[in-house]
């Protein structure tokens, strides 16, 4: 493309964005002003997110803007993406009947996607009967009149492990599932999370604790794509995940890779630095920062920080604070 033409698109884009602005400046209608402002502002967003991600961004970029047209562009689309709302679709392709001791149960293979694209990076977890049903009995307590019309498969006395009552379940707890995630409290919710999280995260754990920090890798590196999907609304509550992360990659002597996510783990506490695991992460990171040859000074500088405005007190180490997370 010739200056002239890179000029002109450049032009055609920044009058774009300013036709944008105009628009949205426009007087609302009677029905809008009776509205939240939140709830028109998500409504305008869902109806044209194209626009919204033009006009949020010409809020930061104005008239003499030195950026390219492709650097606009590509500007635009992360702004778009950061709008999308992650949905999940809950699957239940298949089971299994397992016999332990005296016990026999089915266990059914639930799969996690991200509605809107191909997922490679799809969740698969195994979840029992009795697993669902404590995960009703918790919801009931907490989400009382959320929960008045949500109806649960009801134990047989026979038949259980009969392929038709299988199947009939299989249906069943996707549409539950399903059903639960588009309420917007309870998807939100601890109780929740923790029935597509906790068993695998007690196992990471498990094995973090035993010294198993390959298996404990594994696990924890397939539950914080998950976490990252159900809590981004919250995303200080991955933090110890990921400082778990950090730990197993350090004690695998893979101090590249444990500072990459002890970077993510720094930027879900940048306003919540009272977060138990803040200190403890700081200092583990400037030891990373100095064996890789980057820039610990200011991690320092936010460490010492800290320090001043607490008064001393004794503080864990990273690795001490996460072999104590969920002791049982």
């Amino acid at each position: 493309m010739d200056q002239d033409s890179h000029c002109t698109a450049e032009r055609e884009l920044l009058e774009a964005v300013s036709r944008i602005t105009t628009f949205s400046t426009a007087s609302p209608s009677d029905e809008e002003q009776n509205q939240p402002k939140a709830e028109i502002s998500c409504r305008v967003r869902k109806e044209n997110p194209e626009k919204d991600g033009l006009q949020d961004s010409n809020a930061s970029l104005g008239p003499n803007s030195s950026m390219t047209t492709k650097e606009l562009q590509e500007y635009w689309r992360n702004e778009k993406r950061q709008c999308r709302q992650v949905k999940l679709l809950f699957e239940i392709p298949s089971t299994r009947i397992v016999e332990h001791h005296l016990s026999k149960y089915v266990m059914y293979k639930i799969i996690i996607l991200q509605t809107g694209s191909f997922d490679s990076n799809k969740s698969v977890i195994e979840r029992r009967y009795s697993d669902f049903e404590k995960l009703h009995r918790n919801l009931l307590e907490e989400f009382t009149e959320e929960m008045e019309d949500v109806t649960f498969p009801k134990k047989t006395l026979t038949g259980n492990f009969t392929e038709e009552i299988i199947n009939e379940r299989k249906l069943a707890f996707k549409d539950y599932l399903r059903l639960l995630y588009s309420m917007k409290y309870i998807r939100r919710s601890k109780k929740f999370i923790d029935f597509l999280t906790r068993p695998e995260l007690q196992e990471a754990y498990g094995c973090l604790r035993g010294g198993q920090y390959t298996k404990a890798l594994e696990i924890l590196l397939e539950v914080i794509r998950l976490q990252e999907r159900l809590t981004r609304g919250n995303p200080v509550s991955i933090v110890p995940t990921l400082c778990a992360i950090v730990v197993c990659h350090k004690d695998l002597e893979n101090p590249a890779s444990a500072f990459e996510y002890g970077e993510k783990a720094l930027s879900c506490l940048r306003v919540h630095t009272s977060h138990r695991y803040y200190t403890p992460l700081l200092e583990t990171m400037i030891t990373l920062a100095y064996e890789l040859g980057k820039d610990f000074l200011s991690l320092q500088e936010k460490l010492e920080e800290w320090k001043a405005k607490k008064d001393p007190v004794r503080v864990f180490t990273l690795k001490e604070l996460a072999v104590r997370e969920y002791v049982q």
